[in-house]
């Protein structure tokens, strides 16, 4: 389908209206209009209305809307929370209108998984990234301490980051505090032949998993390689509020697609590694992520023009070359061909990092289950009450394993 495309259902309509949702920084909202722009001058019959919030304020947002039945006509959707959606009877089965509308040049069905459950396609992969280490590798170089190497272990990782710590000028802190970021758990548990959650849909951890899990990082923080707690919950899940953009730390995570938002607002050299492994030779821990999917509303008074919007944005050249990978690496080798040529950089880098990860990258984990999106919420929330001492480890641990195993009972 080219951007010129308009369904003949809708070409005998006077128009569309449609409103697009979508998190994430000021770089992405400018290259997300940019996008709408074209398309609505391909498709005059079609007006899309963006509106963009922050990750830490849009699922409640999206949650409000769809429960007043104000949803946007598009939206963008994680992994984490896409199901739960699907669930509810709030996304628009998509699969009718592949060969047709969803024409999706250059997608093979491994393209398709990241949105398929049950057999029905309730979202479009925008691109594929996997949970990274985001370096401040300025920071290193004025520090005269080498760069991390993939491959290094989580002890050798924080022994560079003491190093770098004690010798910069410019940050107090070698690492950030992870301990409430889902993505970094998630792939510890994974190092270690375990995941965040079952194929049923059950809590995939225990106890005795979290208590490591905070106890190590109360280490880290004990020792000042992290930054307390007050510091860190300065963290709003956003590029401009994690601690390697502050200039707090000097290592931190991230999805690999956020290294284009990374670049552009810091003036210091970002570069991305791998995680720490668990132990030397550990693997598994990553995976080929969908980075955001593209979602239709049930309740979408124009469903042809809305997927037609997701045709386009997913594969059209012209869009490719608009939204770079900023949103992680397409999908739609019709798309990545047409980039290439535009590509800084940071895309280089980042095409470069997926195509590293195989030694490190295990199979797509089971789609989190209904409720995944509140315990996500749990986890920061109870990493902050054990990195503030009102919680111990234990007790944190306790807690999540608790309350996530009750969440779950009520969604499923």
């Amino acid at each position: 389908m080219g951007a010129g495309f308009v369904p003949a259902q809708l070409a005998a309509q006077d128009s569309a209206d449609l409103r697009m949702m979508w998190w994430g920084s000021q770089p992405r909202a400018e290259r997300t209009f940019a996008l709408i722009e074209k398309f609505e001058e391909a498709n005059p019959g079609i007006t899309v209305r963006g509106e963009t919030v922050g990750w830490a304020d849009y699922w409640t947002r999206l949650a409000t809307q769809v429960a007043g039945r104000n949803a946007p006509d598009l939206i963008q959707q994680d992994y984490r929370y896409i199901f739960e959606y699907a669930g509810r009877g709030a996304l628009l089965d998509l699969s009718p209108y592949l060969d047709d509308i969803l024409s999706l040049p250059g997608v093979d069905e491994t393209g398709l998984e990241g949105g398929m459950s049950d057999g029905k396609l309730w979202g479009i992969n925008l691109g594929v990234n996997s949970v990274s280490l985001m370096v401040n590798a300025t920071v290193f170089e004025e520090a005269g301490v080498a760069l991390p190497e993939n491959g290094m272990t989580w002890d050798e990782i924080m022994d560079l980051a003491q190093e770098v710590a004690e010798k910069s000028d410019r940050v107090r802190y070698g690492f950030e505090d992870s301990s409430g970021y889902e993505p970094t758990l998630h792939n510890w548990l994974r190092q270690r032949g375990k995941e965040l959650y079952t194929a049923e849909g059950e809590l995939a951890f225990d106890v005795d998993d979290m208590v490591e899990w905070y106890e190590f990082w109360q280490d880290k923080r004990e020792a000042g390689l992290v930054p307390p707690a007050d510091i860190q919950a300065l963290d709003q899940r956003s590029i401009e509020t994690h601690q390697v953009s502050l200039g707090n730390v000097a290592m931190g995570v991230a999805n690999s697609n956020q290294l284009v938002g990374f670049s552009q607002i810091n003036e210091d050299e970002i570069v991305m590694r791998v995680l720490p492994l668990v132990e030397e030779g550990a693997t598994g821990g990553h995976f080929y992520k969908p980075s955001m999917l593209l979602s239709v509303s049930a309740a979408t008074r124009s469903p042809e023009a809305a997927v037609a919007f997701v045709n386009f944005m997913a594969t059209d050249p012209e869009a490719a070359r608009i939204l770079d990978v900023e949103r992680g690496v397409s999908v739609s080798s019709v798309a990545r061909e047409a980039m290439q040529d535009v590509l800084d950089d940071a895309g280089r880098a980042q095409i470069d990092f997926i195509e590293s990860l195989d030694p490190y990258a295990g199979t797509l984990p089971p789609p989190p289950p209904q409720g995944a999106g509140e315990i996500d919420r749990l986890m920061i929330e109870v990493s902050q009450q054990v990195g503030f001492g009102q919680l111990s480890a234990q007790q944190g641990a306790e807690r999540i394993v608790s309350e996530a195993t009750r969440i779950l009972a009520r969604n499923n």
